[in-house]
């Protein structure tokens, strides 16, 4: 970080089903992790430091729209460790004036994305030729931001000068459940589909956030961001964009549909 004036942190293990099998390297990356730049901010004088937080932090919702006051709650190891370096990351702020800011994206999708994630994985068992699509639980509803929202607001959260010492939210302010994305998935795709609970893809019974829903204010007033894929259309849209590329013979064969990724 010598020599860098403006430092996005991104770096952290994110899949949830791991942090169940090993809880201590989720500790060692994402919080040791987050000291360690956070000690490199303060050491290097940088003049801004994003944190990457995540919605998983505030838990199943106690209200919606999910304020940046919503309380938090880790319901599993990874968002435990994920709220211990967000308040990391303040509290380098609160005592030291590292100029930290900490962005809580919620649920990114997109071309590219990893086969942990939800979405990559419907539109793989469907691209393979299966009509029986195996999820895990399908009613929890979720704010899905596509990619490029979430990678513009970090641009504009790093050129900005506005948010130090804020909390701030990413997302599209429009929640839909995980059963209902596998169905319009299936539209766009032109097939119909069933779905089939597989049983190792399910959390821990108290361990599921059962709804996600960003209220998005807050970015909007510091940052002047706002979602371009907002709304049933904007879901349907970036929904396209994503089968579109996952479709592509040559990117689909480097996913493995057949496999439950931890």
């Amino acid at each position: 970080m010598a020599q860098c004036n403006r430092v996005l942190h991104l770096a952290a293990l994110i899949a949830i089903p791991y942090s169940y099998h090993s809880p201590d390297t989720y500790i060692d990356t994402n919080i040791k992790g987050t000291l360690n730049v956070l000690q490199a901010a303060r050491e290097t004088g940088v003049e801004r430091l994003i944190h990457t937080s995540t919605s998983e932090v505030y838990g199943t919702a106690a209200f919606v729209p999910i304020t940046e006051h919503h309380p938090l709650c880790g319901q599993s190891p990874y968002s435990a460790t994920k709220i211990a370096a967000d308040q990391l990351a303040y509290s380098f702020f609160a005592s030291f004036g590292v100029p930290v800011v900490i962005l809580r994206p919620f649920n990114t999708y997109g071309p590219r994305q990893s086969a942990r994630a939800v979405i990559p994985t419907i539109i793989t068992q469907i691209a393979q030729g299966e009509r029986r699509i195996r999820l895990g639980a399908v009613s929890p509803t979720r704010d899905f931001t596509y990619v490029q929202d979430t990678a513009g607001g970090f641009i504009q959260a790093l050129e900005s000068d506005q948010g130090l010492g804020e909390v701030v939210n990413l997302g599209s302010n429009f929640e839909i459940s995980i059963g209902e994305t596998a169905h319009r998935i299936a539209q766009i795709m032109g097939v119909e589909i069933d779905i089939a609970t597989d049983e190792v893809r399910l959390r821990p019974e108290k361990s599921e956030v059962e709804r996600l829903w960003a209220d998005n204010t807050k970015a909007a007033q510091l940052f002047d961001w706002r979602p371009r894929y907002a709304g049933h259309e904007g879901f349907r849209q970036g929904l396209q964009e994503t089968v579109t590329w996952f479709e592509n013979p040559v990117n689909l064969q480097a996913y493995k549909p057949d496999i439950y990724n931890l």
